[in-house]
C-alpha cells in the first residue's frame, strides 16, 4: 500500500547531520510515510551511511542520487520520485517532531481537499521557539504569499504540497555555472492555482548552520544571478502589493547588473515597475558586491 506522505531530503555532503532527520523518522508516531534522500552528488560517506540504514530496515527509504546540480535541482529529481499524495522537504540538517506525520496526515484528512494546494505548518527552534510567528488559525487557509504580505506571518514555515498540484508546476530551470534558484518560484506558482490550509502546530525543528543557504544568501546573490534574475521576474509578475512589486524589481535590476544584461528592460514582466526601481537596484547592487555581511536575515526576534 501506498503511503500518505514523502519526506524528502536534497542533501549534498551533509552525512554529519542527516541522521538527525533519519533518528526522528524512527520515532514517529506514524509509519505512513517513506523517506526519500536526494543525493545531489556528495563527496563524504553519504551512500554508505543511507546503505546502512537502509539494511536496518527501520524506516522505509529510497535512495537516489545525481550529480550536482544545486538545492533546487534535487528538489526536481525528488519531484520526479515523489508518488505519494502529500510531500513535504525536510533539509538536511533539520528534522520532524515524534509526531509530526501523524499531526499531518489527520490534519488533512479532517479538513484537505481538492480546492486546497496543501498544509503551511509551523518550524521551531531546538529549544521549542517557533521560528518567527504563529499562523493566524482564524483565516482557516490562505495563499502562503498572503499570508507573509497582508497577514504579517514572519520567519520560515514549513509547506506540505499535494503532489499533484507541486508536480504540475514547471520544474526549476539550471543554469550553467550556477547551482541555486529561489524555491520559492513554485510556491508562488502554487499560490496562483489554491490556498493553503493553515495548521498551527510545529512539525520541524531547524537549526540555521554556518554553511547552510540562508546564512549565506549574500554570496548566493554573487554566485548564482540567473537564478535570481528568473526568479525575480515571476515573483515581480504576481507580487500582490506594489511594494512588493517594486521591491522584486529593484533585486531583478541587481541580478541584471551582475549579468551585464543590457537587455533587462525589455525583458522584464512589469517594465514600468521595473523604470522605477533602477535608482534601488544600483544601490543594492553596489551592497551586495562590497558588503562582507553573509546573510540579511535574522534567526531570532
Amino acid at each position: 500500500m501506498t503511503p500518505t506522505l514523502t519526506v524528502f531530503t536534497p542533501t549534498y555532503n551533509r552525512a554529519y547531520t542527516l541522521h538527525l532527520c533519519y533518528e526522528s523518522l524512527k520515532r514517529q508516531t506514524s509509519r505512513d510515510f517513506v523517506w526519500l534522500i536526494v543525493d545531489d552528488g556528495s563527496t563524504d560517506n553519504t551512500k554508505e551511511l543511507v546503505e546502512k540504514w537502509m539494511r536496518e530496515n527501520a524506516v522505509p527509504i529510497t535512495y537516489v542520487y545525481q550529480d550536482n546540480q544545486g538545492m533546487h535541482g534535487a528538489h526536481n529529481k525528488a519531484y520526479e520520485h515523489v508518488n505519494t499524495e502529500l510531500n513535504v522537504c525536510i533539509d538536511s540538517d533539520d528534522y520532524m517532531t515524534d509526531d509530526a506525520v501523524e499531526k499531518i496526515i489527520s490534519f488533512w484528512r479532517r479538513h484537505g481537499g481538492e480546492q486546497y494546494a496543501g498544509i503551511i505548518a509551523l518550524d521551531a527552534f531546538p529549544d521549542g521557539e517557533v521560528i518567527g510567528t504563529r499562523l493566524p488559525v482564524e483565516l482557516g487557509s490562505s495563499p502562503q504569499t498572503d499570508l507573509f504580505v497582508r497577514h504579517g506571518v514572519r520567519g520560515d514555515k514549513k509547506l506540505i504540497y499535494r503532489t499533484d498540484i507541486i508536480t504540475a508546476t514547471p520544474p526549476y530551470p539550471l543554469f550553467s555555472g550556477e547551482k541555486y534558484c529561489p524555491l520559492s518560484y513554485k510556491y508562488i506558482l502554487v499560490d496562483q492555482q489554491l490556498p493553503v490550509l493553515i495548521m498551527d502546530e510545529v512539525v520541524c525543528i531547524v537549526e540555521y548552520r554556518q554553511d547552510g543557504s540562508s546564512m549565506n544568501i549574500i554570496n548566493q546573490y554573487k554566485r548564482n544571478p540567473q537564478g535570481f534574475s528568473f526568479f525575480r521576474k515571476t515573483a515581480m509578475q504576481y507580487a500582490p502589493t506594489l511594494k512588493d512589486k517594486l521591491r522584486e524589481a529593484s533585486h531583478y535590476v541587481s541580478s541584471s547588473l551582475m549579468l551585464r544584461n543590457r537587455s533587462f528592460l525589455a525583458q522584464s514582466p512589469c517594465k514600468w515597475a521595473t523604470l522605477l526601481a533602477i535608482p534601488s537596484g544600483i544601490l543594492l547592487y553596489l551592497f551586495i558586491t562590497t558588503t562582507r555581511r553573509l546573510t540579511v536575515m535574522k534567526t531570532r526576534a
